[in-house]
């Protein structure tokens, strides 16, 4: 728990810098909220402050059903202990059990012991890994419930829980509620997709990404339609699209799925999270940044730009080596051709979206001649076959959840990929 006269203070002006960032419990009312909370400021004395959601839970606060906890936007890092943790989320949201019979395994990531992630855990969010995962479960069964109509069976299994009844027994316990009480109309899946928000702390500049996304976009996994980025999804068997774009009058996105990523959500929303860049604080930013002299004007003129992440680390490595030594434009039609060759077709109701982006394991066992043909140099495709080999073989992993100096080294130990390529992919794929 933090007791923090500045968290109070934060508090009583709605400072959105600060939400997600630490959580309010009220003792008085027994629910802990955001720090953006529309509602009157709770007494000084009722007041304790906590550095996650899942502390304020532990103590035995309840989710506001108002401000919606589980709407804060992530808290990005900037220790190596911040760092190691939002990596453990990351990898909560990537699906890896935090069960106590896996905490090594999660551990072993970063190159730690089962005790030493313990210790981490519990000094950058205030809980035990285990806490974590329930409390990271629990409030997406919250949103899932305030915000669509999907059947309260298919919200526990969306949200990781193996059975229903561990699912009511959960929260039941944490929420005193049952699921069916935060209901706002009754269940069912409606329409072909199911919608939620994903929260940021603004400014953001949305044209900006969006127009970095664009120049960069593989022709029939990615498009850009009226301010929307649009992809096709492939995470591990489980297949189909996404639509996101902004909420006119909410520091938010919305993200449209189809039903057919349900049981992936998870993983999904944390990829997107970390392609959007959405635990960004950028006052914190615009302040570094904006001490030089040779970026302060243009930190000042250009508010809320974010750095775009990697949906998927393979995808975005493999772009990064068609990238090598070519203009951006070259290479993305480059990558429009790789992913028409060795991408599995998929029906969306989007024309401009008819590929999945390649699998590691779809170029494992491919020719440099067949990747030669399509107007890559021979260097690029031994450097994407050897990418792909790594990842195949689960020698090599890239995404948020990875430790970035380990994966660096393995990454510039590939034919093709110098320091310059390697880090490329560690500032996006890695965060």
């Amino acid at each position: 728990m933090m007791e923090n006269e500045a968290a109070w203070q934060a508090l009583l002006s709605r400072d959105a810098r600060f939400d997600g960032v630490f959580f309010v419990g009220v003792s008085s009312t027994g629910i802990y909220c955001r720090p953006v909370c529309p509602v009157k400021p709770p007494l000084r004395r009722h007041c304790h402050f906590f550095i996650s959601a899942a502390a304020a839970e532990q103590a035995g606060f309840r989710p506001c059903l108002r401000c919606r906890p589980e709407l804060a936007p992530g808290n990005a890092p900037m220790d190596q202990g911040g760092r190691i943790a939002e990596g453990i989320l990351a990898a909560i949201d990537e699906g890896l059990s935090c069960s106590e019979s896996s905490v090594g395994q999660l551990a072993a990531r970063f190159g730690l012991s089962s005790r030493q992630l313990r210790r981490v855990v519990q000094q950058q969010l205030g809980v035990s890994p285990v806490a974590l995962t329930q409390t990271r479960r629990l409030l997406l069964a919250k949103q899932l419930l305030t915000d669509t109509q999907l059947p309260v069976t298919d919200v526990a299994f969306a949200s990781g829980f193996r059975s229903l009844r561990r699912f009511h027994a959960a929260f039941s316990d944490r929420y005193r509620l049952a699921p069916r009480q935060l209901r706002r109309q009754p269940g069912g899946v409606v329409g072909d997709h199911v919608s939620l928000l994903l929260s940021y702390r603004p400014p953001y500049d949305w044209d900006a990404m969006l127009n970095f996304l664009a120049r960069r976009a593989i022709l029939h996994v990615e498009t850009i339609e009226e301010k929307h980025y649009l992809r096709t999804v492939q995470l591990g068997s489980t297949t189909g699209w996404i639509r996101v774009g902004p909420v006119v009058g909410k520091p938010s996105l919305r993200v449209d799925a189809s039903h057919s990523l349900l049981p992936v959500l998870p993983a999904l929303l944390g990829r997107l999270r970390q392609l959007f860049d959405l635990a960004a604080q950028p006052d914190r930013i615009a302040a570094q940044l904006g001490r030089d002299p040779t970026l302060s004007a243009s930190v000042a003129a250009h508010p809320g730009l974010r750095v775009a992440g990697a949906f998927d680390g393979f995808e975005l490595a493999v772009r990064a080596i068609l990238g090598q030594q070519v203009t951006v434009k070259a290479a993305t039609t480059l990558a429009g051709r790789f992913s028409d060759t060795f991408g599995a077709h998929i029906a969306t109701p989007f024309p401009a979206l008819t590929r999945l982006a390649p699998p590691p394991q779809r170029l494992m066992a491919a020719s440099i001649d067949e990747i030669a043909q399509l107007g890559i140099v021979s260097a690029r495709a031994r450097a994407i076959i050897a990418l792909a080999q790594a990842m195949g073989r689960g020698e090599l992993q890239l995404s948020a959840s990875s430790d970035p100096e380990r994966t660096l080294l393995q990454l510039m130990t590939l034919p093709g990929i110098g320091p310059w390529t390697a880090h490329y992919i560690a500032m996006r794929a890695l965060r």
